[in-house]
């Protein structure tokens, strides 16, 4: 057969990944605080989309403000050509309503606006309201005064300029605060640290003497049994049996009480005091200044119980950034293009707008979809506990909603369900099964679990569960379980084997 070019042509599909597809995947998995961020960005970068606070119009007459909105929990939304259909005129008429704005309170220097005074001028006592001879200003804010918050190596720096003198030893004391990690420990090399400053050894090791008395106590250990060493000496309890524990801790972290006894040459009653003060210390004295500021967790879904028995799943509304399209500003603007590139960036902002407020709102009726599936496949876990949570994937949600597992997996990412049993991320609900002995229905992988924890805290000291004890129990419950998931399951949730399960509730009796 001869070998020839030619012609053909064929017809097939395939998905394209287009720019705005890409934002819709991009804004589905987003949390609902970079969701708010990304769309504080796009309000800054598109002319055409404003902050929406509310859904409707507000009371009192028409809404004459000639946006059309687009939300993230609105069932409306603006088609990309509404635009071709816009009232120019009409437009013109609110363009111009927007201009007539007063402007004469913009800039605080403008004659006629009162100045806010200067707080060096005020004497005490003396309020905001008084000093400007007026009512207080609504944009007055007294968060504007509180002082911030003090770092660890702030305050190690005014702890420094109290107790050394000389600046030779505040320049070494100000390189070893330097070199303290967010916890307080010093993990620089002093040889290192005295030949970069040109200084002895001898000093270094005597201003870090100095500095290890500063608040909090246990800051510039070097290790975890010095941080612990400090604490003991500022509380003045550092004994020769204390030194002795600290010197062996590792035998405590094996829970090997008995060895730790001859160690120490103290008896039970001792040693069990000795290691309650140990507990009670700071591992990490230095987390306390400067952290990191905790973010609340902030359920995008709400479950409550319904009037007829079922459960109410509603997203949260206060959670949804809202996005106003304004095809009014667009209709005056496109009149006054001077050329087809000012002309295709505004039809360009104006699809964009429409496509975010789209995308907004399938991403909320998504999350809504997701979610109500998985409370009805775990109604049993709602209405009775963690025992009755069910083994969950992502493909029985997917195949249920009829939705792609990629969507499922990227709604739960990041999301949380507020239910009368607490908060839990999305992906909580999605457990792996454990197969029944006898035919019956699989279990929870985290069912069982808690199930492991509850036979192990409620065990008698006297008759301590070994693991092929719990896989035994587990059996005759109808879960068909191996005795190494039960030790990985124990590891997880840190709980020790048997025997350090049996020395440490003995040593407590």
């Amino acid at each position: 057969m001869a070998i020839s070019t030619k012609l053909e042509m064929r017809q097939s599909q395939s998905l394209v990944m287009t720019p705005q597809l890409m934002q819709a995947i991009k804004l589905l998995q987003m949390s609902n605080l970079d969701l708010v961020a990304y769309v504080e960005a796009e309000l800054e970068r598109n002319p055409l989309l404003e902050k929406g606070e509310t859904d409707s119009a507000p009371d009192g007459g028409e809404d004459t403000s000639g946006q059309d909105q687009g939300s993230g929990d609105s069932n409306g939304q603006t088609d990309p050509n509404d635009w071709m259909q816009s009232d120019l005129e009409t437009g013109s008429e609110a363009i111009a309503s927007r201009m007539d704005t007063d402007l004469s309170n913009v800039f605080p220097d403008e004659p006629g606006v009162p100045a806010s005074p200067d707080p060096a001028l005020l004497k005490a006592g003396d309020s905001y309201k008084n000093a400007t001879s007026g009512a207080a200003s609504e944009d007055y804010n007294l968060e504007a005064f509180v002082a911030e918050e003090t770092s660890l190596g702030a305050s190690l720096e005014e702890q420094m300029h109290l107790a050394l003198s000389d600046e030779a030893d505040k320049l070494i004391a100000g390189h070893l605060i330097n070199s303290l990690d967010e916890n307080g420990y010093l993990f620089t090399d002093l040889q290192e640290a005295a030949d970069m400053l040109g200084v002895d050894l001898e000093r270094v090791e005597s201003v870090l003497s100095v500095v290890q008395t500063f608040e909090p106590a246990g800051v510039f250990a070097r290790n975890l049994a010095e941080c612990l060493k400090l604490q003991l000496v500022d509380k003045n309890r550092f004994d020769p049996a204390m030194e002795a524990l600290i010197e062996n801790i590792e035998l405590l972290a094996k829970r090997d009480l008995q060895a730790l006894r001859k160690i120490c040459g103290v008896d039970d009653e001792d040693l069990m005091d000795m290691v309650a003060e140990i507990r009670a210390l700071d591992p990490k004295p230095g987390s306390v200044f400067g952290a990191s500021l905790v973010q609340p967790v902030v359920p995008d879904v709400f479950v409550r119980p319904a009037n007829d028995g079922t459960w109410a799943v509603e997203l949260n509304s206060d959670n949804l950034p809202k996005v106003l399209v304004n095809q009014t500003y667009y209709a005056r603007v496109i009149k006054t293009a001077r050329n087809a590139t000012e002309k295709e960036y505004l039809i360009d902002s104006l699809q964009t707008a429409n496509w975010l407020a789209k995308s907004l709102d399938q991403r909320a009726r998504t999350i809504l979809k997701v979610s109500s599936e998985i409370v009805r496949q775990q109604d049993g876990f709602l209405t009775y506990g963690i025992s009755h949570l069910r083994p969950l994937n992502l493909k029985t949600v997917a195949d249920a909603i009829s939705m792609h597992e990629s969507t499922v997996s990227r709604v739960t990412s990041n999301k949380f369900m507020a239910t009368p049993r607490g908060i839990y991320e999305l992906k909580y609900f999605f457990s792996s099964a454990i197969s029944a002995t006898v035919g019956g229905d699989a279990h929870s992988a985290e069912s069982v679990r808690h199930r492991i924890k509850q036979m192990i805290d409620a065990e008698d000291p006297k008759a301590i569960l070994s693991d092929d004890t719990i896989v035994k129990i587990l059996k005759d419950d109808g879960v068909d379980i191996a005795r190494r998931t039960v030790a990985k399951y124990r590891e997880a949730m840190k709980i020790g084997s048997s025997v350090q399960r049996r020395r440490e509730k003995n040593s407590r009796v």
